[in-house]
């Protein structure tokens, strides 16, 4: 076998259906391979897109996901998806060309050091050759999966993929992945102690959480101790927005409704949270932390001196948690119940707008419950957080550790490639589709059905907003003028363009009785997110 025969094999036997990129002259060995080998390629239009494709591939299938740019630029487009790989935890193959090791040191075109370049964006960087194939791809894999999940990057030197290699079996399915051991006892007996004194916790929930699939243990614990649920954003699903002990979303929209709980709390119980998305000190009140995870919590131990750390296995620290004797709670249920229902109130259009409320309540009722939502990052994903329903984990994508601009769309193309039995939409702002507008062609090309929601405000509102706040001028917001000429389609995406709710509606029917992707261009009102974007979360 070639090396770049081993390496397809190896990618299928471990479950990888697909690598996203951009292909170069060198790389055209592994796509060959991958043509008769049953791995798909996938050509994007940008690399960032085919990191940001891996990564959400990653998320919905348990599976590493994998992508490929060539030396140099196409190194560097994709480190911006490789990096949110990283810091939103997902699991992917990074692989680049690089030179070969004779012209390692050399003045050589288009070459920078890919190891330097990729060391701060992975768990692990390193290089492939004929004679460890096999251990590179296996301890890659082994990386990506354990511990807190990431990416990984292996550089393929440009002569390498034609070089013969073994022909020993390939290795079958995924290696193992190292797991955690329960917290020790002292630890776990702990928990009681922290929740003793307790008459007010509440528990807030993170991106682990959901990984370790803890959600139905977590609503019995908080039934059984009568103990409110705040989630971080990329939580979301874990728990109905309809439960009765359901707060609402750090950091997003109205954040300040939320914080009225959560600042009469006496402790802290996190269950999993990453403070990648939300630092502690950014909302916590000043009370003890009793921090469930599989790393001590990284909070400011000066400001907040009562820390108890159980580090483990989340799970079993939760039974521990789950077997106590029900807590007095002192937590009015009718009162968090109002709160809920009024934020919820305040989320909802008023008669006859149609601003970024109405867009997403239309889309809500537009997409099946199992439908799969993904959004950029913009002013309206603070809306999203905290107003669109998400009946389960995985049905609502968005990046919040690495927050870039264009996720939205590749998330998109990847989920229904992953579902092709699930509707998928896409809610973007102008501005990250303005990054993403290429990916239209990958769309059609490729025959995806997607609603790609476009909030058409023409303007970064997100940072015009901030500058509002700062009582700085605008400036520098404003991507387009007010008489730009509309398109009705995008390399081929046919445009329904909507002025208001009744067209709105009118076009997302359309749009999902469409056997190919659609762009809905949404002129929306975007002064309303001035009342509930970057509110106060302390």
């Amino acid at each position: 076998m070639t090396v770049a025969e081993r390496l397809v094999a190896r990618l299928r036997s471990a479950g990888i259906r697909r690598v996203f990129g951009v292909p170069s002259g060198s790389w055209l060995y592994y796509m060959d391979a991958m043509r008769a080998g049953g791995v798909d390629f996938v050509l994007v239009a940008n690399e960032a897109t085919a990191g940001f494709m891996a990564d959400v591939s990653a998320r919905l299938t348990g599976i590493p996901g994998a992508c490929y740019g060539t030396v140099g630029p196409g190194a560097t487009n994709l480190s911006t998806g490789v990096g949110g790989a990283l810091l939103d935890r997902s699991p992917l193959l990074a692989f680049t060309s690089e030179p070969p090791e004779k012209m390692l040191g050399r003045t050589v075109q288009m070459a920078v050091d890919h190891q330097a370049l990729y060391r701060p964006l992975t768990k692990w960087t390193t290089r492939l050759a004929p004679d460890r194939v096999d251990q590179v791809l296996d301890q890659a894999l082994q990386i990506a999966l354990s511990d807190m999940p990431g990416p990984v990057h292996i550089g393929l030197p440009e002569d390498l993929g034609p070089k013969e290699t073994t022909n020993s079996p390939v290795a079958a399915g995924l290696p193992p992945v190292r797991t955690l051991g329960p917290a020790s006892e002292d630890a776990l007996r702990s928990i009681e102690t922290a929740m003793s004194a307790s008459r007010r916790p509440v528990l807030a929930v993170g991106l682990s959480a959901v990984r370790a699939g803890l959600g139905p243990r977590l609503i019995r614990i908080a039934e059984k101790h009568r103990m409110p649920i705040i989630l971080t954003p990329m939580a979301k699903g874990l728990v109905s927005e309809n439960h009765p002990l359901y707060v609402g979303v750090l950091f997003h929209a109205l954040s300040d409704r939320v914080a009225a709980t959560h600042k009469e709390a006496d402790l802290v119980v996190a269950v999993g949270y990453d403070p990648i998305e939300f630092n502690y000190e950014d909302w916590m009140p000043s009370v003890p932390l009793l921090c469930l995870d599989t790393l001590p919590a990284d909070i400011d131990r000066i400001l907040y001196p009562e820390v108890t750390d159980v580090t483990g296995d989340i799970g079993t620290s939760l039974l521990r948690l789950e077997a106590l004797a029900p807590l007095d709670s002192r937590w009015d249920l009718k009162e968090l119940a109002g709160r809920r229902d009024a934020m919820f109130r305040a989320m909802e259009p008023p008669p006859g707008s149609f601003g970024p409320r109405a867009a997403l309540a239309g889309l809500r009722e537009a997409l099946p419950e199992d439908g799969i939502m993904t959004c950029d990052v913009g002013a309206h994903i603070h809306l999203v957080g905290q107003m669109w329903r998400t009946p389960a984990p995985g049905l609502q994508l968005m990046t919040n550790g690495w927050s870039s601009m264009g996720f939205g769309i590749p998330a998109a193309l990847a989920a229904k490639l992953c579902r092709p039995d699930r509707k998928v939409a896409c809610v973007t702002g102008d501005g990250g589709f303005h990054m993403m507008a290429g990916e239209m062609a990958t769309a059609r090309r490729i025959g995806l059905p997607i609603v790609f929601v476009l909030l058409d405000d023409r303007s970064l509102d997100l940072i015009r907003l901030k500058q509002d706040k700062k009582k700085m001028p605008r400036y520098g917001t404003d991507l387009l003028d007010r008489d730009y000429p509309h398109a009705d389609s995008v390399f081929g995406v046919p445009v329904i363009r909507a002025g208001n709710a009744s067209d709105y509606r009118d076009a997302l029917s359309k749009a999902f009785k469409s056997d190919g992707p659609v762009i809905v261009e949404a002129s929306i009102d975007a002064s309303e997110y001035d009342d509930l974007i970057l509110r106060k979360h302390k």
